[in-house]
Protein backbone atom coordinates (compact mmCIF):
# COMPACT_ATOMS: atom_id res chain seq x y z
CA UNK A 1 0.00 0.00 0.00
CA UNK A 2 1.71 3.53 -0.88
CA UNK A 3 2.42 5.95 1.64
CA UNK A 4 -0.26 8.75 1.70
CA UNK A 5 0.96 12.14 0.45
CA UNK A 6 -0.12 14.40 3.45
CA UNK A 7 -0.98 18.55 2.66
CA UNK A 8 0.69 19.38 5.96
CA UNK A 9 3.03 16.68 8.58
CA UNK A 10 4.39 18.04 11.27
CA UNK A 11 6.36 15.14 12.69
CA UNK A 12 7.42 15.22 16.23
CA UNK A 13 7.33 18.42 16.75
CA UNK A 14 8.40 19.73 20.04
CA UNK A 15 8.58 23.42 21.10
CA UNK A 16 10.05 24.22 24.86
CA UNK A 17 10.11 27.42 26.37
CA UNK A 18 13.26 27.16 29.11
CA UNK A 19 11.97 23.72 30.83
CA UNK A 20 8.58 23.70 30.20
CA UNK A 21 7.29 21.87 27.28
CA UNK A 22 4.42 23.37 25.76
CA UNK A 23 4.49 20.57 22.66
CA UNK A 24 5.82 17.57 23.46
CA UNK A 25 6.51 15.14 20.47
CA UNK A 26 2.98 15.99 18.22
CA UNK A 27 2.35 14.52 15.18
CA UNK A 28 -0.19 16.12 12.70
CA UNK A 29 -1.15 15.31 9.14
CA UNK A 30 -3.91 17.01 7.50
CA UNK A 31 -5.61 16.01 4.34
CA UNK A 32 -6.53 17.87 1.04
CA UNK A 33 -9.63 19.13 0.91
CA UNK A 34 -10.52 18.08 5.16
CA UNK A 35 -11.45 19.88 8.21
CA UNK A 36 -9.31 18.76 10.83
CA UNK A 37 -10.35 19.63 14.02
CA UNK A 38 -7.65 20.46 17.05
CA UNK A 39 -8.98 19.58 20.26
CA UNK A 40 -7.03 20.08 23.38
CA UNK A 41 -7.70 22.24 27.42
CA UNK A 42 -6.83 25.62 27.61
CA UNK A 43 -3.69 25.45 27.57
CA UNK A 44 -2.78 21.95 26.15
CA UNK A 45 -0.06 23.04 23.51
CA UNK A 46 -3.23 23.58 20.41
CA UNK A 47 -1.98 27.21 19.34
CA UNK A 48 1.72 26.68 20.13
CA UNK A 49 1.66 24.04 17.57
CA UNK A 50 -0.37 26.17 15.55
CA UNK A 51 2.10 29.51 16.01
CA UNK A 52 4.92 26.64 14.83
CA UNK A 53 2.92 25.72 11.62
CA UNK A 54 2.13 29.42 10.88
CA UNK A 55 5.83 30.79 11.76
CA UNK A 56 5.60 32.80 14.68
CA UNK A 57 7.56 30.37 16.48
CA UNK A 58 10.38 28.04 15.29
CA UNK A 59 10.07 24.48 17.10
CA UNK A 60 12.81 23.40 19.58
CA UNK A 61 12.76 20.21 17.34
CA UNK A 62 11.02 17.88 14.73
CA UNK A 63 9.96 18.71 11.05
CA UNK A 64 7.54 19.61 9.00
CA UNK A 65 6.55 18.64 5.22
CA UNK A 66 3.94 19.86 2.80
CA UNK A 67 3.31 17.54 0.03
CA UNK A 68 5.84 14.96 1.71
CA UNK A 69 9.25 17.79 1.32
CA UNK A 70 10.55 19.15 4.44
CA UNK A 71 10.09 22.79 4.46
CA UNK A 72 11.45 25.02 6.74
CA UNK A 73 8.85 27.84 8.41
CA UNK A 74 10.79 31.19 9.43
CA UNK A 75 8.38 33.43 9.09
CA UNK A 76 4.46 34.50 9.17
CA UNK A 77 5.59 35.72 5.37
CA UNK A 78 7.21 32.19 4.83
CA UNK A 79 4.09 30.46 5.50
CA UNK A 80 2.03 33.35 3.69
CA UNK A 81 4.34 32.37 1.06
CA UNK A 82 4.08 28.53 1.13
CA UNK A 83 0.01 28.96 0.88
CA UNK A 84 -0.28 28.67 4.74
CA UNK A 85 -3.19 31.67 6.65
CA UNK A 86 -3.99 31.91 10.11
CA UNK A 87 -7.54 33.44 10.56
CA UNK A 88 -7.14 34.44 14.60
CA UNK A 89 -8.85 34.28 17.38
CA UNK A 90 -8.46 38.08 17.97
CA UNK A 91 -8.82 39.87 15.33
CA UNK A 92 -6.01 41.83 13.51
CA UNK A 93 -7.83 44.51 11.67
CA UNK A 94 -7.84 49.00 12.22
CA UNK A 95 -10.88 49.90 13.09
CA UNK A 96 -10.19 52.85 11.02
CA UNK A 97 -9.21 51.21 7.32
CA UNK A 98 -12.02 49.84 4.98
CA UNK A 99 -12.25 46.02 3.81
CA UNK A 100 -10.10 46.52 1.15
CA UNK A 101 -7.63 48.85 3.12
CA UNK A 102 -7.42 45.82 6.02
CA UNK A 103 -6.66 43.17 3.32
CA UNK A 104 -3.96 44.51 0.83
CA UNK A 105 -2.15 45.88 4.30
CA UNK A 106 1.67 44.72 4.31
CA UNK A 107 0.64 43.41 0.74
CA UNK A 108 0.05 46.19 -1.07
CA UNK A 109 -0.36 46.11 -5.19
CA UNK A 110 1.07 49.06 -7.22
CA UNK A 111 1.25 49.84 -10.58
CA UNK A 112 4.32 51.99 -11.91
CA UNK A 113 4.55 52.58 -8.38
CA UNK A 114 1.10 53.67 -7.24
CA UNK A 115 -1.31 52.02 -5.00
CA UNK A 116 -3.35 50.01 -7.56
CA UNK A 117 -6.36 50.20 -5.08
CA UNK A 118 -8.66 49.56 -8.10
CA UNK A 119 -7.36 46.46 -9.48
CA UNK A 120 -7.27 44.84 -5.47
CA UNK A 121 -11.17 46.17 -4.50
CA UNK A 122 -11.93 43.96 -7.91
CA UNK A 123 -10.20 40.63 -6.55
CA UNK A 124 -11.77 41.09 -3.25
CA UNK A 125 -14.92 41.51 -4.66
CA UNK A 126 -14.37 38.14 -6.98
CA UNK A 127 -12.92 35.95 -4.20
CA UNK A 128 -16.01 37.43 -1.74
CA UNK A 129 -18.65 36.30 -3.77
CA UNK A 130 -16.79 33.21 -5.12
CA UNK A 131 -16.40 31.48 -1.33
CA UNK A 132 -19.96 33.03 -0.53
CA UNK A 133 -18.36 35.51 1.96
CA UNK A 134 -20.50 38.79 1.31
CA UNK A 135 -18.20 41.47 2.46
CA UNK A 136 -18.39 44.95 1.25
CA UNK A 137 -15.07 46.30 0.41
CA UNK A 138 -15.73 49.56 0.56
CA UNK A 139 -17.20 49.31 4.67
CA UNK A 140 -14.95 50.51 7.43
CA UNK A 141 -14.23 47.57 10.05
CA UNK A 142 -15.85 50.08 12.72
CA UNK A 143 -18.99 49.50 10.77
CA UNK A 144 -18.93 46.10 10.88
CA UNK A 145 -20.76 43.26 13.06
CA UNK A 146 -17.94 41.29 15.05
CA UNK A 147 -18.91 37.79 12.17
CA UNK A 148 -18.23 40.59 9.34
CA UNK A 149 -14.93 41.28 10.65
CA UNK A 150 -13.96 37.74 10.62
CA UNK A 151 -14.70 37.27 7.11
CA UNK A 152 -13.19 39.98 6.55
CA UNK A 153 -9.94 37.75 8.36
CA UNK A 154 -10.65 34.80 6.13
CA UNK A 155 -10.59 37.42 2.84
CA UNK A 156 -6.79 38.39 3.83
CA UNK A 157 -5.61 34.38 3.44
CA UNK A 158 -7.49 34.12 0.87
CA UNK A 159 -5.85 37.10 -0.69
CA UNK A 160 -2.64 36.18 0.00
CA UNK A 161 -3.04 32.98 -1.85
CA UNK A 162 -3.82 30.57 1.44
CA UNK A 163 -4.47 26.68 0.64
CA UNK A 164 -4.58 25.80 4.02
CA UNK A 165 -6.15 28.05 6.37
CA UNK A 166 -5.81 28.14 10.34
CA UNK A 167 -9.34 29.09 12.09
CA UNK A 168 -8.23 29.82 16.25
CA UNK A 169 -11.13 29.22 17.98
CA UNK A 170 -13.58 31.04 15.31
CA UNK A 171 -16.77 30.71 16.77
CA UNK A 172 -15.76 32.19 19.82
CA UNK A 173 -16.90 35.64 19.70
CA UNK A 174 -20.40 34.77 17.18
CA UNK A 175 -23.61 34.90 17.52
CA UNK A 176 -25.61 31.28 16.79
CA UNK A 177 -26.58 32.49 13.63
CA UNK A 178 -23.01 33.62 12.58
CA UNK A 179 -21.75 30.09 13.56
CA UNK A 180 -24.11 28.67 11.46
CA UNK A 181 -23.03 30.89 8.21
CA UNK A 182 -19.26 30.10 9.21
CA UNK A 183 -19.95 26.30 8.86
CA UNK A 184 -21.64 26.99 5.57
CA UNK A 185 -18.15 28.80 4.77
CA UNK A 186 -15.72 26.42 5.84
CA UNK A 187 -17.40 23.59 3.41
CA UNK A 188 -17.05 25.88 1.12
CA UNK A 189 -13.48 26.52 1.29
CA UNK A 190 -12.62 22.65 1.37
CA UNK A 191 -15.37 22.24 -1.84
CA UNK A 192 -12.78 24.22 -3.93
CA UNK A 193 -10.09 21.94 -2.37
CA UNK A 194 -8.40 24.06 0.72
CA UNK A 195 -7.87 22.42 3.88
CA UNK A 196 -8.85 23.94 7.26
CA UNK A 197 -7.29 23.00 10.35
CA UNK A 198 -10.03 24.02 12.95
CA UNK A 199 -8.64 24.76 16.91
CA UNK A 200 -11.68 24.58 19.00
CA UNK A 201 -13.07 23.64 22.53
CA UNK A 202 -16.76 23.29 20.98
CA UNK A 203 -17.78 19.87 20.90
CA UNK A 204 -20.80 20.18 19.02
CA UNK A 205 -18.80 22.13 16.31
CA UNK A 206 -16.83 19.58 15.87
CA UNK A 207 -19.31 17.07 15.03
CA UNK A 208 -20.85 19.15 13.28
CA UNK A 209 -18.11 20.00 10.78
CA UNK A 210 -14.95 18.01 11.13
CA UNK A 211 -13.78 14.95 8.97
CA UNK A 212 -11.12 14.04 11.81
CA UNK A 213 -9.78 15.56 14.54
CA UNK A 214 -6.25 15.37 16.78
CA UNK A 215 -6.80 15.67 20.78
CA UNK A 216 -3.79 17.12 22.42
CA UNK A 217 -3.45 16.64 26.42
CA UNK A 218 -0.94 18.78 28.22
CA UNK A 219 1.56 19.34 25.34
CA UNK A 220 1.63 15.91 24.32
CA UNK A 221 -0.52 13.97 20.88
CA UNK A 222 -3.49 11.91 22.13
CA UNK A 223 -4.33 10.43 18.99
CA UNK A 224 -6.32 11.20 15.99
CA UNK A 225 -10.26 10.14 15.17
CA UNK A 226 -12.82 9.74 12.07
CA UNK A 227 -15.56 12.18 14.17
CA UNK A 228 -17.90 9.88 12.81
CA UNK A 229 -17.04 7.10 14.65
CA UNK A 230 -16.50 9.00 17.64
CA UNK A 231 -19.01 10.29 20.27
CA UNK A 232 -18.84 13.90 21.71
CA UNK A 233 -18.44 12.40 25.16
CA UNK A 234 -15.52 10.08 23.91
CA UNK A 235 -13.87 13.33 22.83
CA UNK A 236 -14.08 14.99 25.78
CA UNK A 237 -12.82 12.26 27.87
CA UNK A 238 -9.97 12.27 25.69
CA UNK A 239 -9.58 15.74 25.70
CA UNK A 240 -9.68 15.89 29.99
CA UNK A 241 -8.08 11.90 30.83
CA UNK A 242 -11.07 11.48 32.88
CA UNK A 243 -15.01 11.26 32.52
CA UNK A 244 -16.75 14.45 32.05
CA UNK A 245 -20.05 15.71 33.08
CA UNK A 246 -21.82 18.14 30.51
CA UNK A 247 -24.58 18.75 33.43
CA UNK A 248 -24.05 20.74 36.37
CA UNK A 249 -25.29 18.78 39.25
CA UNK A 250 -26.86 21.06 42.04
CA UNK A 251 -29.43 20.98 44.82
CA UNK A 252 -32.43 23.13 44.73
CA UNK A 253 -31.66 26.90 44.90
CA UNK A 254 -32.50 28.58 48.72
CA UNK A 255 -33.44 32.02 47.71
CA UNK A 256 -32.66 34.78 50.58
CA UNK A 257 -33.30 38.00 51.13
CA UNK A 258 -32.97 40.70 48.21
CA UNK A 259 -28.98 41.73 47.60
CA UNK A 260 -29.13 43.28 44.01
CA UNK A 261 -32.30 45.44 43.50
CA UNK A 262 -32.09 47.14 39.69
CA UNK A 263 -35.07 49.99 39.67
CA UNK A 264 -35.99 51.65 36.31
CA UNK A 265 -32.60 51.59 35.45
CA UNK A 266 -32.07 53.76 32.11
CA UNK A 267 -28.48 53.74 30.51
CA UNK A 268 -27.63 55.29 27.10
CA UNK A 269 -24.42 53.71 25.03
CA UNK A 270 -21.93 55.70 22.94
CA UNK A 271 -23.72 57.48 20.32
CA UNK A 272 -26.64 58.92 23.23
CA UNK A 273 -29.03 56.28 22.39
CA UNK A 274 -30.86 54.36 25.24
CA UNK A 275 -29.77 51.09 25.23
CA UNK A 276 -31.18 50.05 28.81
CA UNK A 277 -34.69 50.95 28.94
CA UNK A 278 -36.28 51.20 32.47
CA UNK A 279 -35.23 47.91 33.12
CA UNK A 280 -35.92 46.43 36.79
CA UNK A 281 -34.65 43.12 38.60
CA UNK A 282 -33.76 41.64 41.76
CA UNK A 283 -30.86 38.92 42.30
CA UNK A 284 -31.42 37.58 46.06
CA UNK A 285 -28.60 36.10 48.27
CA UNK A 286 -28.60 31.91 47.45
CA UNK A 287 -29.74 32.04 43.77
CA UNK A 288 -27.97 32.50 39.81
CA UNK A 289 -30.15 34.83 37.70
CA UNK A 290 -28.88 34.06 34.21
CA UNK A 291 -29.72 36.98 31.77
CA UNK A 292 -30.39 35.52 28.25
CA UNK A 293 -30.26 37.83 25.10
CA UNK A 294 -28.57 38.15 21.67
CA UNK A 295 -25.93 39.92 22.15
CA UNK A 296 -26.34 44.00 21.38
CA UNK A 297 -29.46 44.05 23.39
CA UNK A 298 -28.46 46.22 25.99
CA UNK A 299 -26.23 43.26 28.07
CA UNK A 300 -22.81 45.22 27.85
CA UNK A 301 -24.09 48.77 28.86
CA UNK A 302 -26.06 47.08 31.94
CA UNK A 303 -23.10 45.22 33.07
CA UNK A 304 -20.78 48.36 32.74
CA UNK A 305 -23.48 50.39 34.68
CA UNK A 306 -24.04 48.16 37.48
CA UNK A 307 -19.65 48.29 38.03
CA UNK A 308 -19.08 51.77 37.50
CA UNK A 309 -18.01 51.60 34.07
CA UNK A 310 -20.44 53.77 32.54
CA UNK A 311 -23.10 56.30 33.94
CA UNK A 312 -26.81 55.86 34.83
CA UNK A 313 -29.18 58.11 33.11
CA UNK A 314 -32.46 57.71 35.51
CA UNK A 315 -33.27 54.65 38.00
CA UNK A 316 -31.37 53.28 40.96
CA UNK A 317 -29.15 50.17 41.54
CA UNK A 318 -28.95 49.03 45.24
CA UNK A 319 -26.85 46.61 47.02
CA UNK A 320 -28.37 45.34 50.14
CA UNK A 321 -30.33 48.84 50.35
CA UNK A 322 -27.17 50.73 49.94
CA UNK A 323 -27.40 52.83 46.84
CA UNK A 324 -24.53 52.48 44.85
CA UNK A 325 -26.08 54.16 41.39
CA UNK A 326 -22.95 56.22 40.00
CA UNK A 327 -20.41 55.46 42.25
CA UNK A 328 -16.48 55.14 41.28
CA UNK A 329 -15.77 50.97 40.29
CA UNK A 330 -13.36 50.94 42.98
CA UNK A 331 -16.10 52.11 45.88
CA UNK A 332 -18.58 49.86 44.09
CA UNK A 333 -16.10 46.37 44.59
CA UNK A 334 -15.55 47.68 48.08
CA UNK A 335 -19.07 47.62 48.97
CA UNK A 336 -19.49 44.09 47.93
CA UNK A 337 -19.38 43.55 43.86
CA UNK A 338 -16.92 41.32 41.98
CA UNK A 339 -16.97 41.58 38.26
CA UNK A 340 -16.29 39.23 35.99
CA UNK A 341 -16.06 40.64 32.54
CA UNK A 342 -16.71 39.55 28.87
CA UNK A 343 -13.99 41.14 27.38
CA UNK A 344 -10.83 39.74 30.18
CA UNK A 345 -8.42 41.19 27.50
CA UNK A 346 -10.00 45.03 28.10
CA UNK A 347 -11.75 45.07 31.23
CA UNK A 348 -10.43 42.01 33.06
CA UNK A 349 -6.17 42.00 32.66
CA UNK A 350 -3.60 44.04 32.65
CA UNK A 351 -1.89 41.53 29.99
CA UNK A 352 2.03 42.74 30.14
CA UNK A 353 1.79 42.51 34.22
CA UNK A 354 2.85 39.56 35.89
CA UNK A 355 -0.17 36.56 36.66
CA UNK A 356 0.70 37.59 40.47
CA UNK A 357 0.12 41.58 39.88
CA UNK A 358 -3.04 40.60 37.74
CA UNK A 359 -4.29 38.61 40.91
CA UNK A 360 -4.06 41.24 43.24
CA UNK A 361 -5.25 44.14 40.97
CA UNK A 362 -8.50 44.77 43.00
CA UNK A 363 -6.69 44.46 46.31
CA UNK A 364 -3.05 45.58 45.81
CA UNK A 365 -3.87 48.50 47.83
CA UNK A 366 -4.46 46.51 50.82
CA UNK A 367 -2.60 44.90 53.53
CA UNK A 368 -0.83 42.31 53.27
CA UNK A 369 -0.24 43.36 49.83
CA UNK A 370 0.65 46.55 50.63
CA UNK A 371 2.11 48.70 54.17
CA UNK A 372 2.45 52.69 53.56
CA UNK A 373 2.26 52.29 49.55
CA UNK A 374 4.93 50.53 49.54
CA UNK A 375 3.58 46.84 47.43
CA UNK A 376 4.89 43.61 49.26
CA UNK A 377 5.77 41.15 46.11
CA UNK A 378 6.63 38.30 48.88
CA UNK A 379 2.82 38.36 50.01
CA UNK A 380 1.79 38.79 46.11
CA UNK A 381 3.34 35.77 44.99
CA UNK A 382 3.05 33.93 47.81
CA UNK A 383 -0.95 34.71 47.05
CA UNK A 384 -1.29 33.93 43.77
CA UNK A 385 0.39 30.64 44.02
CA UNK A 386 -1.69 29.94 46.53
CA UNK A 387 -4.88 30.33 43.94
CA UNK A 388 -2.93 29.30 41.20
CA UNK A 389 -2.66 25.58 42.88
CA UNK A 390 -6.85 26.23 44.07
CA UNK A 391 -8.23 27.37 40.72
CA UNK A 392 -6.02 25.28 38.60
CA UNK A 393 -4.59 28.03 36.41
CA UNK A 394 -1.99 26.39 34.17
CA UNK A 395 0.81 28.54 34.17
CA UNK A 396 4.87 28.22 34.07
CA UNK A 397 5.33 30.03 37.22
CA UNK A 398 3.34 33.30 38.81
CA UNK A 399 5.36 35.97 37.45
CA UNK A 400 4.79 34.98 34.09
CA UNK A 401 3.14 38.02 32.19
CA UNK A 402 -0.82 36.83 31.87
CA UNK A 403 -0.56 37.49 27.81
CA UNK A 404 1.55 33.99 28.05
CA UNK A 405 -1.46 32.35 29.21
CA UNK A 406 -4.27 30.61 27.29
CA UNK A 407 -7.73 32.09 27.32
CA UNK A 408 -9.26 29.43 29.95
CA UNK A 409 -6.50 29.84 32.33
CA UNK A 410 -6.42 34.13 32.18
CA UNK A 411 -10.31 33.86 32.83
CA UNK A 412 -9.53 31.40 35.60
CA UNK A 413 -7.16 33.98 37.15
CA UNK A 414 -9.81 36.63 36.99
CA UNK A 415 -12.59 33.85 38.63
CA UNK A 416 -10.10 32.82 41.74
CA UNK A 417 -9.57 36.92 42.12
CA UNK A 418 -12.79 37.84 42.40
CA UNK A 419 -13.92 34.89 44.57
CA UNK A 420 -11.12 35.33 46.89
CA UNK A 421 -12.76 38.86 47.64
CA UNK A 422 -15.67 36.95 49.23
CA UNK A 423 -18.23 39.63 47.05
CA UNK A 424 -21.62 39.62 48.44
CA UNK A 425 -22.99 39.83 44.55
CA UNK A 426 -20.92 38.16 41.95
CA UNK A 427 -21.53 39.49 38.06
CA UNK A 428 -20.00 37.47 35.47
CA UNK A 429 -20.53 38.26 31.86
CA UNK A 430 -19.92 34.82 29.40
CA UNK A 431 -17.69 33.49 31.52
CA UNK A 432 -17.14 30.19 29.89
CA UNK A 433 -16.50 31.80 26.28
CA UNK A 434 -13.90 29.94 24.33
CA UNK A 435 -13.07 27.47 27.43
CA UNK A 436 -12.69 23.36 27.11
CA UNK A 437 -15.23 21.29 28.82
CA UNK A 438 -12.87 20.37 31.15
CA UNK A 439 -13.01 24.32 32.32
CA UNK A 440 -16.27 24.80 31.69
CA UNK A 441 -17.16 22.10 34.15
CA UNK A 442 -14.70 23.96 36.84
CA UNK A 443 -16.23 27.31 36.55
CA UNK A 444 -20.22 26.46 36.39
CA UNK A 445 -19.40 24.28 39.90
CA UNK A 446 -17.57 27.39 41.21
CA UNK A 447 -20.55 29.94 40.41
CA UNK A 448 -22.88 27.55 42.24
CA UNK A 449 -20.57 27.05 45.13
CA UNK A 450 -21.17 30.86 45.73
CA UNK A 451 -24.92 30.55 45.15
CA UNK A 452 -24.44 27.84 48.41
CA UNK A 453 -22.52 30.10 50.67
CA UNK A 454 -25.44 32.36 49.77
CA UNK A 455 -23.90 34.99 47.42
CA UNK A 456 -25.78 36.41 44.76
CA UNK A 457 -25.18 35.75 41.52
CA UNK A 458 -25.77 37.62 38.04
CA UNK A 459 -24.94 35.44 34.99
CA UNK A 460 -25.51 37.12 31.74
CA UNK A 461 -24.41 34.81 28.57
CA UNK A 462 -24.78 34.13 25.01
CA UNK A 463 -24.77 30.69 25.42
CA UNK A 464 -28.46 29.21 26.45
CA UNK A 465 -26.92 25.94 27.31
CA UNK A 466 -24.96 27.43 29.89
CA UNK A 467 -28.13 29.74 31.13
CA UNK A 468 -30.47 26.67 31.15
CA UNK A 469 -28.08 24.47 33.30
CA UNK A 470 -26.53 27.21 35.61
CA UNK A 471 -29.68 29.52 36.10
CA UNK A 472 -32.11 29.36 39.17
CA UNK A 473 -34.39 32.07 37.60
CA UNK A 474 -33.66 33.28 33.84
CA UNK A 475 -34.58 36.84 32.71
CA UNK A 476 -34.47 37.29 28.68
CA UNK A 477 -33.89 40.73 27.42
CA UNK A 478 -34.42 42.15 24.27
CA UNK A 479 -33.79 45.78 23.30
CA UNK A 480 -32.79 46.67 26.66
CA UNK A 481 -35.72 46.03 28.54
CA UNK A 482 -36.95 42.65 30.26
CA UNK A 483 -39.49 40.81 28.23
CA UNK A 484 -39.82 37.59 30.54
CA UNK A 485 -38.62 36.04 33.84
CA UNK A 486 -38.82 32.04 33.65
CA UNK A 487 -37.22 28.85 35.85
CA UNK A 488 -35.51 26.59 33.64
CA UNK A 489 -36.84 23.80 34.52
CA UNK A 490 -40.32 25.23 32.97
CA UNK A 491 -38.48 26.72 29.83
CA UNK A 492 -37.07 25.59 27.17
CA UNK A 493 -34.37 26.83 24.33
CA UNK A 494 -36.98 27.04 21.48
CA UNK A 495 -39.38 29.39 24.75
CA UNK A 496 -36.19 31.59 25.25
CA UNK A 497 -35.59 31.87 21.42
CA UNK A 498 -39.03 33.55 20.67
CA UNK A 499 -38.24 35.93 24.25
CA UNK A 500 -35.12 36.91 22.56
CA UNK A 501 -36.48 37.83 19.51
CA UNK A 502 -38.88 40.03 21.66
CA UNK A 503 -41.75 38.21 21.67
CA UNK A 504 -43.82 37.93 24.69
CA UNK A 505 -44.09 35.85 27.25
CA UNK A 506 -47.99 34.98 26.76
CA UNK A 507 -47.25 35.32 22.89
CA UNK A 508 -43.77 32.59 23.09
CA UNK A 509 -46.31 30.73 24.95
CA UNK A 510 -49.49 30.27 22.96
CA UNK A 511 -46.49 30.21 19.48
CA UNK A 512 -45.01 26.92 21.21
CA UNK A 513 -48.75 25.87 21.58
CA UNK A 514 -49.69 25.90 17.98
CA UNK A 515 -46.62 24.47 16.95
CA UNK A 516 -47.01 21.22 19.50
CA UNK A 517 -50.41 20.81 18.00
CA UNK A 518 -49.20 21.13 14.18
CA UNK A 519 -46.80 18.55 14.88
CA UNK A 520 -49.33 16.47 16.38
CA UNK A 521 -51.40 16.14 13.71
Amino acid sequence: MAEENFVIEMRNITKSFGTFKANDQINLQIRKGEIHALLGENGAGKSTLMNVLSGLLEPTSGEILMDGKAVNITSPTKANQLGIGMVHQHFMLVDAFTVTENIILGNEPNRLGVLDRKNARKEIQELSERYGLSVNPDAYIRDISVGMQQRVEILKTLYRGADILIFDEPTAVLTPQEIDELIVIMKGLVREGKSIILITHKLDEIKAVADRCTVIRRGQGIGTVDVVDVSSQELADMMVGRSVSFKTDKKAANPQEVVLSIENLVVKENRGIEAVKNLSLTVHAGEIVGIAGIDGNGQSELIQALTGLRKVESGRILLEDKDITNLRPRKITEAGVGHVPEDRHKYGLVLDMSLAENIALQTYYQEPFSNMGVLNYTEINDHARDLIQEFDVRTVNEVVPAKALSGGNQQKAIIAREIYRDPELLIVANPTRGLDVGAIEFIHKRLIEQRDRFKAVLLISFELEEILNVSDRIAVIHDGEIVGVVKPEETSEQELGLLMAGSSLEKAKEELAKQEVAVNE
